[in-house]
């Protein structure tokens, strides 16, 4: 009995504490205004957080893009991020897909194939798709997104929410010319990820 008492009240005081923490953090966000940055071929940071993972991956079956290589850049959003999670290029909103999973810690990779989350693929004016995958995390665990297929988005655009420890997966071509590094801070809407060199050279003198 006082175990199931004890869990409730860490579990009530978590989800409070998760409400101050992103309150706080959009007022933060909301006084400072984002600038995305608007260079032709350019993907943004998907959410606030920290660079855990860039590789070289087969990407998740739920984006349907095929079993060709591409490039995962991973974001973890820690309890003290904004949760936000934005448009990494200008384009439609061409497959959306809810995969049911488990709960794990964002942070680990394993997250990525294992807990619940959110496909998106933003198809650009130039035709390439990015993979958008928003992955709930360990406590609060609950996905919103603003958009869904059909809809079109601006580079920075917000279009969706994850709750209370989290992890963003953005998938582009292999070819793309990766700006950062694993460990770096990203700002959402603002942190330049990589240039698409097809759409750079198509856009150059």
């Amino acid at each position: 009995m006082e175990t199931k008492f004890f869990f409730f009240a860490w579990h009530t005081t978590a989800n409070r504490f998760s409400k101050h923490i992103q309150m706080t953090g959009l007022q933060r966000r909301l006084i400072k205004r984002e600038v995305t940055p608007q260079r032709p071929g350019l993907v943004v940071s998907a959410a606030d957080g920290k660079l855990v993972n860039i590789g070289t991956v087969v990407p998740p079956k739920e984006l349907a893009l095929g079993e060709a290589l591409l490039t995962r850049i991973s974001v973890f959003l820690s309890v003290l991020d904004v949760h936000v999670v934005r448009a990494p290029v200008a384009g439609r909103v061409v497959h959306s897909a809810y995969v049911p999973g488990k709960f794990l810690n964002a942070e680990l990779d394993k997250a990525s194939e294992e807990n619940e989350r959110r496909a998106m693929v933003i198809e650009t004016p130039a035709g390439e798709k990015i993979g958008v995958v928003l992955i709930a995390g360990l406590i609060a665990r609950r996905i919103v997104t603003f958009v869904g297929e059909g809809a079109s988005v601006a580079a920075g655009e917000r279009i969706g929410l994850i709750r209370f420890g989290s992890r963003v997966d953005v998938y582009l071509p292999a070819n793309g010319d990766v700006l950062v590094a694993a460990g770096q801070t990203a700002i959402g809407g603002e942190t330049a990820l990589a240039e698409l060199p097809d759409v750079v050279r198509a856009s150059g003198p």
